[in-house]
């Protein structure tokens, strides 16, 4: 990613509607369909500066990888521990058959061969383990914030189903989210690839407009898993070894 999305994470990231409310959605979906034990040892790939890292040690141990020197100075601060560096797809020097659960939170769309990221994830999981992985939706959709993002695709449903087949995992779960939101993201792609004026910023909205989308996205913790989204910004997934 371009060194300015990581820091306006490192500002943002505690403050901004999207990331407080999708921390309360896959806490809440953790919660709900993997109940994992006080003693499960938990691996995010990709934390940035470590805004999940909180969130997920909720639920057990939680070590992280992070390939972005100043991105992992920070999260090494909030974790309390230092943050691994190891890239995808390799993983060099993370134990094999080690997590209960491996979270890849809008990570999957930067790798080159998703294919093989897979494939080395799965690697990592104990018998019974799952790999939490949300991705961007619809391919459609591409904008600049792709291109600032270094984004390699955007996911369908069966491209999702296809690459994590091909990597010899099996979907238990998979949804559309950000789906209050989405013809409200849809329209303002779809304006600005009509009027060439594509907006990549992830500023933070005025106070109301941040507590509102956090509010109406926030409200997707209590359907997710129970019904049906129709179409949605991203898609979440909850990935196991058959």
């Amino acid at each position: 990613m371009d060194r300015i999305v990581y820091d306006r994470m490192a500002e943002l990231d505690s403050r901004h509607w999207w990331y407080r409310a999708r921390r309360d959605i896959l806490a809440n979906l953790i919660a709900r369909k993997l109940e994992p034990g006080p003693d499960a040892r938990i691996l995010e790939i990709g934390c940035g500066t470590g805004h999940n890292l909180p969130m997920l040690a909720q639920f057990g141990h939680a070590d992280a990888i992070e390939i972005d020197d100043a991105a992992r100075a920070v999260a090494s601060k909030r974790l309390g521990r230092e943050v691994m560096k190891a890239a995808l797809p390799e993983l060099p020097g993370v134990q094999l058959h080690a997590y209960d659960l491996v979270a890849l939170l809008d990570v999957l769309e930067h790798v080159e061969d998703d294919r093989a990221a897979l494939v080395s994830i799965g690697a990592r999981l104990k018998p019974g383990g799952h790999v939490l992985i949300t991705v961007p939706a619809h391919p459609w959709m591409w904008s600049a914030h792709d291109t600032v993002n270094h984004h390699h695709r955007r996911y369908t449903k069966r491209s999702l189903r296809e690459v994590v087949a091909a990597a010899g995992l099996r979907i238990d779960f998979m949804s559309y989210f950000n789906s209050l939101l989405f013809p409200l993201a849809a329209a303002a792609r779809i304006a600005g690839r009509v009027t060439g004026k594509e907006d990549s910023s992830d500023a933070l909205p005025p106070a109301p407009v941040n507590r509102l989308f956090e509010t109406l996205f926030g409200l997707e913790r209590h359907a997710i898993g129970r019904f049906p989204f129709p179409s949605g910004v991203s898609l979440v997934a909850l990935l196991s070894a058959p």
